[in-house]
């Protein structure tokens, strides 16, 4: 869905309290958390207005917000 917020706590709510604590610890995953929440904000605005850049900058920032996700979601499962 267009405009949808997938920042890190709305996608891992199970992790809040994780998420805020290696955030405060750990100065890559707050980095990490940083770029991608503000990656997701960027995606959602671009999206509701109509996306003006092209798909294939549109496809990278996605695929970049994914790698993100992914590589996040990894390193709480390893500190849970």
């Amino acid at each position: 869905m267009l405009g949808e917020n997938h920042s890190l706590l709305n996608e891992f709510p199970e992790f809040k309290d994780l998420i805020s604590e290696l955030s405060s610890q750990d100065a890559s995953f707050a980095e990490d958390t940083k770029t991608y929440n503000a990656l997701d904000k960027e995606i959602r605005s671009l999206e509701l207005r109509d996306s003006p850049i092209d798909d294939e900058e549109m496809h990278k920032l996605k695929h970049d917000r994914a790698v993100l996700k992914d590589s996040l979601y990894h390193r709480l499962q390893q500190a849970k």
